[in-house]
């Protein structure tokens, strides 16, 4: 019986995560579960979960909220605050940790997971992006297991020999596929004007309203390829992003003899979940079969960076590494916020991120420290160059 620790239940990953593990009640105990504000969603879950812990991290304590989980979920003890998530992660009663909290926020409680040698579900890209060398060191120190969820790193994963890159002499390149967003075949002139709304209307995945501007703008993707050159120990030469509009194959590793394998499923995160949570078994997802033919036909074509200038960004800062790619991450989480807020254009994400990567030179990402003062300097860039941008436009 696995015991599983899931920060960040309450979002797409959480809820996909909680379908699969529900269909396995021999396999799998929810210990703990988290959210950030959402307490009558937290608490729905936890009243049908019944964990040991439910956290609210971005919440002081509150003798109601704690008085109606006790109600709801007999049994769930409810915490309070940032901190309570790095005790759930590092419970000696948990022994998975799923990490579905986007962006920076999660950072600390998946490091806290890889320090006490937990078996780590990595669903929140951000963690590799900002501390890549940090987190790789940590796990390699304590042994934590890295198992990445996000789909395109998922497919990578079973594409390679137990999961690891077999060298560059057998390893040529990893692929990894982007749908290339609902502005694929857009006139770049009508870009200036997207809303946020045409912007998180994803052709195929069911996204949080951040990972599908980030989609949009392509920038998903290149966060993907700095934590691929993490995760398979790749350089930025050998990852390659094509678009496939089909979303069918994931990714594919090419290999020195000229084969090329490729992982295919429907777009449903409940499969690379379910691949992960059962490692290195197979378990049942979920997810629909896949009838190719039904499917029909699959394209494949190079991503044009005029159209998506953040992928292009993304490569630039992992080719200058150190905190450059923290510094990425801020400032895209900074542009994006002001987006959705309606403070900044579509077109306008890219370059405050730009701006973001001239104004804060890159330091050694050596410690946890170096990397979150990067990160507050990025944000700081970022904020008033959007400030500025808005005072402009109005």
């Amino acid at each position: 019986m696995k015991r599983l620790t899931l920060l960040g239940a309450t979002g797409s990953v959480g809820a996909s995560t909680l379908d699969v593990v529900a269909r396995h009640p021999d396999r799998y105990r929810v210990f703990a579960l988290t959210a950030h504000r959402s307490a009558e969603a937290l608490i729905a879950l936890a009243a049908r979960h019944r964990p040991r812990y439910a956290v609210l991290s971005g919440l002081a304590e509150d003798a109601t909220l704690r008085r109606r989980c006790a109600e709801a979920a007999p049994g769930t003890e409810l915490l309070f605050g940032a901190e309570a998530l790095e005790t759930v992660a590092t419970a000696t009663d948990c022994d998975a940790v799923l990490g579905a909290i986007v962006g920076a926020a999660g950072l600390a409680p998946t490091i806290a997971a890889v320090r006490a040698g937990k078996q780590v579900l990595l669903a929140n890209k951000e963690v590799l992006v900002m501390a890549g060398p940090f987190v790789m060191r940590a796990a390699a120190q304590s042994g934590a297991t890295l198992l990445p969820i996000d789909s395109e790193h998922n497919a990578v994963f079973q594409c390679l020999p137990g999961g690891r890159n077999p060298g560059t002499a057998a390893l040529r390149r990893i692929v990894l596929t982007a749908s290339g967003g609902p502005f694929r075949t857009e006139p770049l002139e009508r870009l200036e004007q997207v809303t946020p709304a045409q912007a998180c209307a994803h052709p195929n995945w069911a996204m949080g309203r951040k990972i599908s501007v980030d989609s949009a703008t392509m920038m998903n993707k290149g966060l993907e390829v700095i934590e691929a050159h993490w995760l398979f120990d790749a350089p930025p030469e050998a990852i390659e992003v094509l678009v496939h509009p089909q979303s069918i194959v994931h990714s594919l590793v090419e290999y020195a003899d000229g084969s090329m394998l490729a992982q295919l499923s429907h777009p449903d995160m409940r499969v690379p979940i379910a691949h992960a949570l059962g490692y290195p078994e197979r378990i049942v997802s979920g997810a629909r079969a896949l009838d190719l033919a039904a499917v029909g036909g699959l394209t494949f074509e190079r991503p044009d960076l005029r159209r998506f200038p953040c992928l292009a960004l993304a490569y630039a800062a992992l080719r200058e590494g150190g905190t450059a790619p923290a510094v990425l991450n801020a400032a895209n989480e900074t542009a994006v916020e002001a987006f959705l807020a309606g403070r900044l254009r579509f077109t306008a994400i890219a370059r405050a991120i730009a701006h973001a990567l001239d104004a804060v030179p890159a330091t050694p990402a050596d410690t946890l420290a170096a990397v979150l003062e990067a990160d507050a300097r990025a944000r700081r860039a970022a904020a008033d160059w959007v400030a500025r941008a808005g005072a402009a436009a109005a």
